[in-house]
């Protein structure tokens, strides 16, 4: 299972474009292993950046996690010279990464709560310390 499915890149691109960048044998059909390496390298580029967080893959797959994916592969496919929107999205998609890996964003289902927990996240459970007052000064 992938992050983002070929409908998911068409109704961001449109038919005809996904048409013009995944059809490399020219039949006039999207050709399904291009398709299928576009989506996998953004699931590697996406899961590269949430698994200093995140335990992966994610499962149900976040709406934000799913746009980021899709402009990552839009990117891909355009093995050339991608516009300048398909540059742009992709360019915020791993900006958003960025900060997804640095604990700046949070992603989150539906109802709000998080989406899957932290992969390496350590806690701490004691008594408060009691030196912090009588060391005053000594520090």
């Amino acid at each position: 299972m992938t992050y983002a499915t070929l409908a998911d890149l068409i109704a961001r691109a449109g038919a005809d474009e996904v048409g013009q960048v995944a059809d490399r044998d020219m039949d006039g059909t999207p050709d399904p292993d291009v398709i299928a390496a576009a989506l996998v390298h953004a699931d590697n580029t996406v899961n590269g950046y949430a698994a200093a967080r995140y335990q992966l893959p994610f499962d149900p797959v976040p709406d934000l996690v799913r746009t980021w994916a899709v402009a990552v592969a839009r990117h891909h496919l355009h093995r050339h010279v991608p516009p300048e929107n398909v540059v742009a999205d992709y360019r915020d998609a791993l900006a958003a990464l960025r900060d997804l890996a640095r604990g700046a964003i949070r992603l989150t289902d539906a109802a709000g709560a998080e989406a899957t927990g932290d992969a390496g996240a350590v806690g701490f459970a004691g008594p408060e310390p009691r030196a912090g007052r009588t060391l005053r000064g000594y520090l």
